[in-house]
C-alpha cells in the first residue's frame, strides 16, 4: 500500500515560483558568466555601437531592479 501526500492548492503555486526562480538563476549565472568575459568585447575593439548595447542591457536590468527593490519609477 502507498501513501499519497495530502495536496494543498499552494502546492501548484509553490512549484511555478521554484521553477520560475530556477530560470531566473541560471540567467543571472549566464549573465555574470557574459560580464565577466566583458560581453565578448576585446578592449581594443570596442566601439560606440557596444556602449550602447551595454546601456540597453542596463536600462532592462534597471527595469527588473527598480521593480524588485521598489525604487525608480516603481517607489512607493
Amino acid at each position: 500500500m502507498t501513501t499519497r501526500r495530502a495536496t494543498t492548492p499552494n502546492d501548484k503555486a509553490l512549484n511555478a515560483f521554484i521553477s520560475a526562480k530556477a530560470e531566473i538563476d541560471m540567467m543571472l549565472e549566464r549573465l555574470k558568466a557574459l560580464s565577466d568575459d566583458h560581453f565578448n568585447t576585446h578592449p581594443d575593439e570596442i566601439n560606440w555601437g557596444d556602449v550602447g548595447t551595454l546601456n540597453h542591457y542596463a536600462s532592462l536590468l534597471r527595469q527588473i531592479t527598480d521593480s524588485a527593490f521598489k525604487e525608480g519609477e516603481y517607489a512607493e
